[in-house]
């Protein structure tokens, strides 16, 4: 939004460019790739705290993202990304304790989904972009360094008696590894339970031939042989992946314009809206339809690049998405509309499937679509959709409706209709492996398949009597129930509403992702608000001090 849209407190700006990097280095050798993190001291997000040791903070984590998204926009030749330490001694010590200490609860649990959807991105390039990530720990992994490494397809460790992996998290500050490490440790690299155990309490972690035995990592190296045995590893990757042909295409700035006015702020990209009116505690996202016909070739994709209609505005609905939880802490319900043709979206969004079979490109943009939908259903804010006459909440653009809590369609004389595309069965699953349709429909099995042969628009009476949408109020009642659906939410409780959208969005199975974030980040965020932790003899507050922390010792 505006720059002052919230007080006093420095608005967060997440887009960034390698030229403008403080604390990464990134380097090409051929399809290798080096990240190196080399996290200046000096120059945190916000004064108040030294980044010691490889610490990172939000605004590393953004310089981070960034580099993932270019690497697999950017750079199809990369095939192997090797993630390393320029500090001697130090991979990264995690997140920055006294930034941790000094932070809002809400900025701390906004900071810790962030940096999961970091990882979640980084495992996605490994599992569906053919880049795959080598860790190579050449010093001290503890805490969110070591979480880093976790997301990695491969951990190599320098076994020179001083470099080890640590979650010193339960035993030093009285928290757990925000940012998915306990789910990881025992789903993905499937470590003993008894073993796990012992290790995240383990102030001092674990070294050299013990960490590969317990399967905290894949290979251990002599000092002298550590370099040699990472580009090994690196150079087995690139012969066993498929080169991905055609040039990269760079990814330019946004470019939004931001606003205020009357007690109101926003921002106007090309594709998506945003207006937030702080008063009534409400932002609107308007999404807009593509524009001309399809590309028929990957040729046409590529020469369109960044401004394909799907990836610039998954870009920019994105952007506004981060932008509303750091920066719009008290907005609780995001209303979601939608403007265009929506022939027009069922008809990018074909060709983009089609595109997507044989072109590294397009199968990127559909990625890029599902992470920002998932970021989109991991918002802590109610998600409203309404569907009016001129709507087109259609394909990819009723995704925006299927996230939502609840959904109003305009029913009447002038009413609007939605439409499914080959967007809403597959391609663009949420954390729980589901896509929005199975899991609406979960106690009606082959509900959602059946709707593949729905190929016209829907009316919003239809749509209602289908499941589709939450309510259709004609002409007559529409104002009037949109107006008391919006004051009603602003009434209830945000804790209570947080709680209960994420229990509630998230039907079916579990799976590593959705435990991350229903599981794991439920519970760091009440850890987050227990004196144990927090409190004034809190041991994340007292972290640093001689003195020693004080518990309440009852458990709950």
């Amino acid at each position: 939004m505006a720059d002052n849209a919230h007080g006093s407190q420095p608005v967060v700006r997440f887009e960034t460019h390698p030229s403008r990097y403080q604390h990464l280095k990134l380097s090409f050798d051929g399809a290798i790739a080096r990240l190196s993190l080399d996290v200046v001291e000096d120059k945190p997000l916000r004064p108040g705290y030294i980044l010691k040791q490889n610490s990172y903070d939000l605004g590393v984590d953004i310089e981070l993202a960034d580099a993932i998204e270019r690497l697999r926009f950017e750079h199809p030749e990369v095939r192997a990304v090797v993630v390393s330490s320029n500090q001697p001694k130090i991979f990264c010590a995690g997140a920055n304790i006294y930034m941790l200490g000094s932070s809002t609860h809400a900025f701390k649990v906004n900071f810790c989904k962030f940096t999961n959807e970091t990882r979640l991105s980084l495992e996605e390039a490994c599992a569906e972009s053919g880049q795959h990530y080598i860790a190579a720990l050449n010093g001290v992994a503890a805490g969110g360094g070591y979480e880093l490494a976790l997301a990695c397809e491969h951990i190599v460790l320098c076994d020179d008696g001083s470099s080890a992996v640590s979650f010193p998290e339960t035993p030093l500050l009285a928290v757990l590894p925000g940012t998915g490490g306990l789910t990881r440790l025992v789903d993905k690299r499937k470590v003993r339970r008894d073993l796990a155990d012992v290790f995240s309490t383990l102030a001092e972690g674990v070294r050299g031939k013990r960490a590969k035995e317990w399967r905290l990592v894949d290979e251990v190296a002599p000092k002298s042989k550590f370099d040699e045995t990472v580009l090994a590893r690196a150079q087995a990757f690139v012969s066993s992946t498929p080169e991905r042909k055609g040039p990269g295409v760079t990814l330019p700035a946004l470019e939004a314009r931001r606003w205020e006015q009357d007690g109101r702020c926003g921002a106007d990209y090309r594709y998506v809206a945003v207006s937030v009116d702080a008063e009534q505690r409400l932002a609107q996202v308007t999404a807009l339809g593509p524009e001309g016909a399809p590309p028929k070739t990957a040729e046409e994709l590529r020469r369109l690049g960044a401004d394909a209609w799907h990836l610039r505005f998954a870009r920019e609905l994105d952007d506004v998405l981060v932008d509303l939880r750091f920066n719009q802490p008290e907005v609780g319900l995001v209303v979601l509309k939608t403007a265009g043709d929506g022939a027009a979206v069922r008809a990018w969004d074909e060709a983009l499937l089609t595109l997507a079979k044989d072109d590294w490109f397009a199968k990127e943009i559909v990625l890029k679509l599902k992470r920002t939908l998932k970021r989109l259903d991991l918002m802590a804010k109610s998600l409203f959709s309404f569907a009016e006459p001129g709507s087109c909440f259609a394909g990819t653009l009723l995704e925006l409706a299927l996230a939502s809590d609840r959904t109003y369609a305009k029913s009447g004389e002038t009413q609007a209709f939605i439409a499914l595309s080959s967007m809403s069965f597959g391609p663009l699953p949420m954390p729980n492996g589901l896509t929005r349709l199975e899991t609406r429909f979960l106690g009606e099995p082959g509900k959602a398949e059946a709707l593949r042969e729905e190929r016209d628009f829907i009316d919003a009476e239809t749509a209602l009597e289908k499941g589709l949408v939450t309510f259709a109020p004609d002409d007559i009642d529409w104002d009037d129930e949109v107006r008391i659906a919006i004051e009603e939410r602003a009434s209830l409780s945000p804790d209570a509403l947080t709680g209960m959208e994420a229990n509630l969005r998230f039907a079916g199975p579990e799976t590593m992702e959705s435990k991350i974030f229903a599981r794991l980040s439920a519970w760091q965020n009440w850890i987050f608000q227990r004196p144990n932790a927090v409190g004034e003899r809190g041991a994340l507050t007292m972290y640093g001090r001689p003195e020693r922390p004080e518990f309440d010792w009852r458990r709950t």
